[in-house]
């Protein structure tokens, strides 16, 4: 049974869809339900914790003359406080709530006025930004407005070539020091990237954006249709599956040298690929035995061996980020697909799915958590609908994320645990998503052509 990837869908899975099984007499439910406080578990897991802190940021203090000086200023205070309540462990305090002030260093703070109503704050964001000679400099604080005489949380300084991209990077890294400070220890996610599948140049190429969906650009300029993008953990190269004259196969682009590089072709219609953990080997889909099965090669696609024997479509592969020695997949080996899990050599394998339409595993950093894409409902005249869901791997409790908007499908998780990215199909529009690994704050991250297949950066 081959899998081929069709170029009007856009989705990778749709040939195994239309070789699967139409239609069944019925369909198993999994033995454990939602439970009522399922958001209470998965917050805590997944590092937003119960509780959000209060958060205010200040409008910077602007401290030259320059022309530059209030575009730049204005770039920067947006980026920082969307960043911050984009960091989904904040409890942002309005704009309209603020104090009319903007202290420049943490002396000036008047605590009473920010600790007090209407602002009610706990922590402030503060500081001063200058362009002299062609180059932003930004000295940025975090200071606790709830006690008088401590010392500055966060003291850091700036300084880059003034330019709007410039505003916006030392904005991302003010907000991660803070988000790192106050979050637990986890690094933030302002700096990080996502990659995708866009047609709008007409064809389907890989293109990147930042997290919060700035800076839209194409990587790829193939001229052919390119799937399933995913970077390697150390953000120097992208594996990415495409149909050229030889028909599916795996390539690679370096984002170091800005071109593409060898990649042998595993042979076979070849697709999926997915990174370990520690940059070492690559897992992909393969039908070069005859029947689409799971294969590992090293990074540079050498020592290419098969890890799946069983007779059914084998798609979908990811790694646990914490272990890097377990696998997720799809596998259709019982008819309609379902999520599994395995050791990286093929051994112990679980099903973790049963019934519905389980597909598109991801793998959470902390390797407690998939999220996937599952029509529980699947089937002829059933009133089903594809939704996001997320289920403890040890417990097989799950939370369905996303609710009856679209098609939602090829969730991807942040490097912080706390957010995921997404495609969510209205009507023949595929865009973006992203959302909190809680199901909330979900909004678009694309609005022009068809986007989709999402993948985020490790770091």
């Amino acid at each position: 049974m081959e899998i081929t990837p069709k170029v009007k869908t856009s989705r990778t899975l749709q040939g195994l869809r239309s070789s699967l099984y139409l239609a069944v007499s019925s369909l198993l439910l999994l033995p454990f339900a939602s439970p009522a406080h399922a958001q209470d578990w998965v917050r805590t897991g997944s590092n937003l914790g119960v509780e959000k802190i209060r958060m205010a940021a200040a409008d910077f203090k602007p401290n030259s003359s320059d022309p530059q000086t209030p575009v730049l200023k204005a770039t920067f205070d947006n980026t920082l406080y969307n960043d911050l309540a984009n960091a989904g462990i904040f409890d942002m305090v309005s704009k309209s709530l603020a104090p009319a002030v903007t202290p420049a260093t943490p002396a000036e703070v008047s605590l009473a006025q920010w600790s007090g109503a209407p602002a009610n704050a706990a922590m402030l964001a503060l500081g001063s930004l200058a362009v002299q000679g062609g180059k932003l400099n930004v000295n940025g604080y975090l200071v606790d407005v709830k006690e008088a005489g401590a010392p500055a949380i966060v003291g850091k300084q700036y300084g880059e070539v003034a330019t709007q991209d410039n505003a916006r990077l030392i904005a991302h890294k003010f907000a991660d020091e803070i988000i790192l400070r106050l979050g637990g220890g986890v690094n933030g996610i302002a700096e990080t990237k996502i990659y995708y599948v866009s047609s709008r140049s007409g064809v389907k190429e890989i293109w990147a954006m930042d997290y919060d969906g700035q800076g839209e650009h194409p990587v790829t300029h193939l001229g052919e249709v390119s799937l399933s993008p995913h970077v390697s953990p150390d953000n120097s190269r992208v594996a990415f599956a495409s149909l050229g004259r030889s028909g599916w196969t795996i390539r690679m682009y370096s984002l170091v040298l800005g071109r593409m590089v060898s990649f042998p072709s595993p042979g076979g219609t070849t697709i999926s690929p997915a990174w370990s953990a520690d940059g070492a080997h690559l897992a992909f889909s393969s039908n070069r035995s005859g029947d689409p099965e799971i294969w590992v090669s090293d990074a540079n696609g050498g020592s290419a061996h098969r890890v799946t024997t069983f007779r059914g479509p084998d798609v979908s592969p990811c790694w646990n980020p914490k272990t890097n020695n377990q696998m997720a997949w799809v596998s259709g080996r019982t008819g309609l697909p379902q999520i599994y899990t395995m050791e990286a050599d093929g051994a112990n394998v679980q099903r973790l799915t049963d019934g519905g339409y389980a597909t598109s595993p991801s793998w959470s950093p902390s390797g407690q958590f998939l999220v996937f894409a599952w029509d529980r409902k699947y089937g002829p005249g059933a009133p089903g609908s594809q939704d996001i869901y997320l289920m403890d791997i040890a417990s097989k409790r799950w939370v369905q994320l996303t609710h009856d908007a679209g098609r939602n499908d090829f969730p991807s998780w942040a490097p912080d645990g706390r957010h995921i990215v997404f495609e969510r199909q209205m009507g023949r529009q595929s865009e973006i998503w992203t959302m909190l690994t809680d199901g909330t704050q979900q909004h678009a991250l694309t609005h022009d052509g068809n986007n989709t297949m999402p993948g985020w950066s490790w770091k």
